[in-house]
């Protein structure tokens, strides 16, 4: 019997040409005036020092930006990079640059299941300050109170079985209790692993009924 449900933004809940397009370029822009305003503060500058730690080389501001801005353009899963973008993006959400993208079939269902008592988590590589954020400046309003918890790569890397399995024991269910749900195959593989449920979204292209994942295309069609 699922109890809990465990999703993915990116391609499940919200577009990835809102990340990709609107997001990251946001971030990537913004960067160097951040730093320079904000470089001094302790949580800033904790964060730059972790920059340094996994580039493996000590960095000053300039040269952090740039590394920074590097892993933007390469997509990285770089939890400091990940938590400045969430600082960065929170000007914009308050600033109403932007609001957060997500599907309308994602904000009925996740309704739908949070009245039916279902708890309902986010996993996704964004900083959770982020997917707070996101969730918290929609079109639809704010949809934070729908979730009992948040977690980022902070729990372990998105396709690695252990992850799930903290996820898990934090939550405190048994694998099998928990649906998980995303857009990408490595990540729902490593959930199988742990024990979890899987569902596959596939929000463009065809579904195919042979895959090692049930796919659907809409929240709608999730069978809980």
């Amino acid at each position: 019997m699922i109890r809990a449900i465990v999703t993915d933004i990116e391609g499940t809940t919200s577009s990835l040409s809102f990340v990709k397009d609107v997001l990251f370029p946001y971030a990537r822009e913004h960067l160097p005036e951040f730093v320079r305003q904000h470089g001094q503060q302790a949580e800033v500058r904790t964060l730059l020092q972790k920059v340094s730690e996994v580039a493996g080389k000590k960095l000053n501001d300039e040269q952090a930006v740039v590394q920074l801005r590097q892993w933007i353009d390469e997509d990285r899963k770089v939890t400091p990079l990940k938590a400045l973008q969430g600082l960065i993006w929170e000007a914009g959400y308050r600033n109403g640059d932007y609001q957060g993208h997500i599907y309308h079939d994602a904000v009925e269902c996740l309704q739908q299941w949070h009245a039916q008592g279902l708890r309902l988590y986010v996993y996704s590589s964004g900083s959770v300050y982020a997917q707070k954020l996101l969730f918290g400046h929609t079109s639809q309003g704010d949809l934070t109170p729908l979730f009992s918890g948040y977690f980022d790569t902070n729990m372990g890397a998105k396709q690695e079985a252990e992850a799930y399995r903290c996820i898990a024991e934090s939550i405190a269910l048994s694998p099998e209790e928990i649906l998980f749900l995303s857009d990408i195959e490595g990540e729902l593989d490593a959930a199988a692993s742990a024990g979890m449920v899987t569902c596959w979204l596939v929000r463009d292209g065809e579904i195919d009924g042979q895959a090692a994942h049930r796919q659907v295309s809409s929240f709608d069609q999730i069978e809980v």
